[in-house]
């Protein structure tokens, strides 16, 4: 546990831990595949994808990263109070009536239309002070971006606001967690006659940038001069088929969260007990059944209500019955020296076993980003 942590874990009902080491190991195979020459910006955004705003932030710029990408100028706001220096881009739509704000804690904000743009002519006008924008270009994921057929009258009007400096232009791919799909090089070229037509206009000193978690691994012509390592850095793949060729290449991340909880009451129930709301589980024999006190409320997903598992003393043991808002029953029959505040681990490693972010996301028919990202926030993040 860290110094500046005072968290006692005796005293918590559920709690995180994430592994400051396997960060650190994720981040150093990003800077393998991307080599000296390229920008790495760890995007901590959502609470660090659950993992800890604030404490993962600071392992990224202990390690190497040149640029952190959050959501919100709020998230900002919380790493420039924890000392945090290095350059911010925020990624996700500003108010206009926060521009101001954002400009004035110099943070680089996303742009991708001209009310924007005109709000920080403004600003910029009255503070007679620059600010950083980065533009984002649509390639084909239609979400936010200027469309290719916009720029030439966007570039115009930039023109006439020089304080208004684009230090990066960007955009996202829609698909490049299929390796089978082959779109990336459509969007891929649309990217590039945006470059070119914003290089023609004389905004060459730009920081251009495209590959987030998947391209990072697959796909080295769209490093260019700034990657965004989002899931990746937390040990996670972006999905099974770029796990699958990474290992081969023998790349290997490790998953740096595991979630905990306490057995809260233990009980012994006989044949034909109903568990949990609307009484879906009826035990079919005697057992011995953990009562948790973690829910949904928590981000354990109620779709894990009868088929989910948790590992206790090392053994998987089935959850019964519904999810509740803080409760999940789980049964622990057959285990020995079973206690009150066992420890059970809902997500990791206990013993020989692991319940894995892909298994939960699997079980509820999502993916990996939105287990861990899901995760209430104030369960205490302790890092190790």
């Amino acid at each position: 546990m860290r110094k500046d942590q005072n968290v006692n874990i005796q005293n918590l009902r559920t709690w995180i831990e994430v592994d400051s080491n396997a960060l650190r190991h994720n981040l150093r195979q990003a800077r393998k595949a991307i080599g000296k020459n390229t920008k790495l910006m760890v995007v901590v955004k959502s609470n660090a994808y659950g993992h800890g705003l604030v404490a993962s932030a600071t392992v990224a710029v202990k390690n190497g990263a040149d640029y952190l990408g959050v959501d919100s100028v709020d998230e900002g706001i919380e790493l420039r109070k924890a000392k945090i220096k290095t350059s911010i881009l925020i990624l996700g739509y500003t108010l206009n009536s926060r521009l101001k704000e954002c400009s004035k804690l110099g943070f680089e904000q996303v742009v991708y239309d001209r009310k924007t743009v005109l709000e920080l002519a403004k600003i910029v006008k009255k503070s007679r002070k620059s600010t950083k924008i980065h533009l984002k270009i649509e390639t084909g994921t239609s979400r936010q971006g200027i469309q290719i057929e916009e720029l030439p009258d966007f570039i115009k009007l930039l023109k006439k606001y020089p304080q208004i400096k684009i230090e990066g232009v960007y955009t996202h791919f829609a698909d490049t967690e299929n390796p089978k799909s082959t779109y990336y090089k459509k969007q891929l070229d649309t990217f590039s006659r945006a470059v070119a037509l914003l290089a023609d206009a004389g905004f060459n000193n730009c920081i251009w940038h495209a590959a987030a978690s998947a391209a990072i691994w697959l796909y080295p012509e769209t490093h260019f001069d700034m990657v965004r390592l989002g899931l990746s850095y937390y040990g996670l793949w972006p999905s099974g088929g770029v796990k699958r060729i990474m290992e081969r290449r023998g790349i290997a991340l490790r998953p740096a969260l595991s979630w905990k909880t306490k057995i809260a009451q233990i009980k012994h129930l006989k044949k034909g007990a109903p568990i949990g709301y609307d009484r879906t589980e009826i035990l079919k024999k005697d057992s011995v059944v953990a009562v948790l006190p973690v829910g949904y409320w928590d981000g354990y997903d109620r779709k894990l209500s009868r088929i989910g598992e948790v590992l206790v003393k090392g053994k998987r043991c089935k959850v019964l019955g519904r999810v509740c808002m803080n409760m999940v029953m789980a049964d622990v029959s057959g285990l020995k020296n079973i206690r009150i505040e066992e420890p059970a681990t809902l997500l990791g490693k206990s013993g020989k076993e692991e319940i894995t972010a892909e298994d939960m996301a699997q079980a509820i028919g999502t993916i990996n980003y939105e287990v861990v990202t899901r995760i209430n926030p104030l369960i205490p993040r302790i890092y190790l």
